[in-house]
């Protein structure tokens, strides 16, 4: 496996880094496909959420550029995004991967959406042939170890989640929810957590604003809230205490001038914008106004950090299960990678004995039966001595680090050719 990843994340960007290279749900397809096309990608994946951006690459044997996708991609001064990117390969790729899948990464430690948004991830590039082999096996052991660690640990116990963080930001600034009036901005999942741990914490009613009514009108009916038209937002949103806003907007959709005219309307009362959106929906200059108060996505990471200590211990329970899953995976896959040198060895030692019995039957002229017998056991023993000792290095080093160093060489010593290779040779010949 020649395994890359590269990404920005919450920890390894401040928000304004993250929404320049947010591609929406819309694009994903598209950009998959343009990755599994870049120069030495074999197999390829995107995942693009609201706290990272990570491109994930089954390469060809010289690896490929995906600092170079990342800048062919969104077109962008590689030196507004390049000192926050991470990048990994092989071994620790693998550990991210189980990482992310199993919200041992996210802001919030155990939240269960990001399980689903790997899957969503996962199902595109499927669907688009980017995924087949190599990132399949790998993806599918992903969703297997988020499973055992949610299983196995505590470390998911109770259900936080980022909207479930600002809902509790809200309550620590007014104290108490009861009363409150709620705008929700955006009807997706996110709205959709945000309004359930609304109600449960006394909120008065809930506005539902979405591009697309019925949604709206869905979401709002789960809660006994209103739906509003999307037209109308501007002209309705003052009525909210709380704005809770994630849509997918490419820009900001509240803007200075928005927040004057709430303010006016309300009479200076503060209002307050929990932002959950990236490209966030909230214009920063909106906090420079008296009375809003704005609070981004990485403005959660202090609500976040009193749900680290609680978590901790459960969270290094379920690192050492991540650890032994990658071990455990590198093994199968180097174990994987011996069976077809294997074959090939045996495949060339047969060829190499039946030439040598053809030669030689003119010679020997005609035999029996059990002198036919005989020359078939004595060259068989003699191959299976051959092949016995390499074969038996093979699979005991097929669990370690030499093992494709040991792949490379027998293949040379016994001139072996590689199946892909021979196989394009002989297309092209017919």
């Amino acid at each position: 496996m020649n395994l890359q990843l590269i990404g920005v994340n919450h920890n390894s960007a401040p928000i304004e880094v993250r929404e320049r290279l947010a591609i929406p749900d819309s694009h994903l397809a598209d950009a998959i496909r343009r990755l599994a096309n870049h120069p030495g990608v074999d197999e390829g994946l995107i995942l693009s959420t609201c706290n990272r951006v990570e491109v994930l690459a089954q390469t060809e044997n010289g690896g490929a550029d995906l600092r170079r996708f990342l800048r062919d991609y969104f077109q962008l001064d590689p030196a507004q995004y390049e000192p926050h990117l991470y990048e990994y390969r092989e071994g620790e790729a693998i550990r991210h991967l189980f990482r992310v899948a199993a919200s041992l990464d996210s802001m919030v430690v155990g939240e269960p959406q990001i399980l689903g948004q790997v899957k969503e991830a996962y199902a595109t590039a499927r669907a688009v042939g980017a995924v087949h082999s190599q990132l399949d096996l790998l993806l599918t052991r992903a969703f297997a170890v988020a499973k055992r660690v949610r299983t196995e640990t505590a470390v998911g116990s109770s259900a936080v989640s980022v909207a479930s963080v600002a809902v509790e930001l809200a309550k620590k600034i007014f104290g108490s929810l009861h009363g409150k009036q709620v705008f929700l901005v955006g009807a997706g999942k996110m709205s959709e957590l945000a309004a359930r741990h609304l109600m449960a914490h006394g909120a008065a009613s809930i506005f539902v604003a979405n591009r697309t009514y019925d949604r709206a009108a869905q979401l709002a009916g789960k809660f006994s809230g209103r739906a509003i038209l999307f037209e109308q937002l501007y002209d309705t949103c003052d009525r909210a205490d709380i704005v809770i806003t994630s849509t997918g907007a490419p820009f900001a959709i509240f803007r200075r001038e928005h927040g004057e005219l709430f303010l006016s309307r309300r009479k200076n009362r503060p209002m307050f914008f929990i932002d959950i959106a990236v490209p966030r929906d909230v214009a920063p200059e909106m906090n420079d106004l008296d009375g809003i108060f704005v609070y981004d996505i990485d403005d959660l990471q202090q609500a976040v950090s009193s749900h680290v200590a609680d978590r901790r211990r459960e969270a290094e329970r379920a690192e050492a299960i991540v650890q032994s899953e990658v071990e455990r995976f590198q093994a199968r896959v180097q174990t994987l990678d011996v069976v077809p040198t294997i074959v090939s060895l045996q495949d060339h030692l047969e060829t190499i004995r039946q030439a040598e019995i053809d030669r030689v039957r003119a010679r020997l002229g005609p035999l029996s039966p059990d002198q036919e017998m005989a020359v078939e056991t004595l060259t068989r023993g003699i191959v299976n001595k051959i092949m016995h000792t390499p074969i038996s290095t093979l699979k005991t080093a097929a669990r370690e680090q030499e093992a494709t160093t040991l792949i490379d060489v027998v293949r040379r010593l016994f001139n072996l050719q590689d199946r892909k290779s021979a196989r394009s040779r002989d297309n092209s010949a017919s």
